[in-house]
């Protein structure tokens, strides 16, 4: 099995290593990337086909029909706005196609409020020998793929 997992914002890549929150720098819920944002308010889109398992303004789960889920985190430190910014476009439960908008956000504002934009992009649970393709400093946009979950 081979899932794509898709960029959720268009922007820059960076070594996970680079979030500026320990459970993520040291992949403590999996491996995955980080995603800087370019540009102001935005969708945030599905990684990958799946179910939203997991739904807040500032982060969001999909999990795949093989059961892997990818989380996607608005920005660090960000669940101090409270949803303030951010809203949704889907519910909790409902299925979702990779490339499909899930939050819309702005991430000029989450920076002018004093928090880091970066989006890391996390294969829940997943061992970092399972990713292949993974680029740091690679200008991605919304929807294109960021890396590639094997096993």
């Amino acid at each position: 099995m081979s899932l794509p997992v898709c960029s959720p914002v268009t922007g820059t890549t960076a070594p996970i290593s680079e979030v500026p929150d320990p459970v993520f720098a040291q992949a403590m819920v999996g491996p995955g990337i980080a995603v800087v944002p370019s540009g102001g308010r935005a969708d945030a889109v599905a990684p990958i086909d799946g179910v939203v398992v997991t739904l807040h303004p500032h982060a969001f789960v999909v999990a795949g029909e093989d059961g892997n889920a990818v989380l996607v985190h608005l920005g660090i430190d960000t669940v101090k706005q409270k949803g303030d910014g951010f809203t949704l476009h889907v519910v909790k439960g409902e299925t979702v196609r990779r490339g499909q908008p899930i939050v819309n956000w702005d991430p000029e504002a989450v920076t002018e409020a004093g928090y880091s934009a970066i989006v890391p992009v996390v294969a829940l649970d997943a061992q970092q020998s399972a990713l292949a393709g993974i680029r740091p400093g690679v200008a991605v946009t919304a929807g294109e793929e960021i890396f590639r979950w094997t096993g």
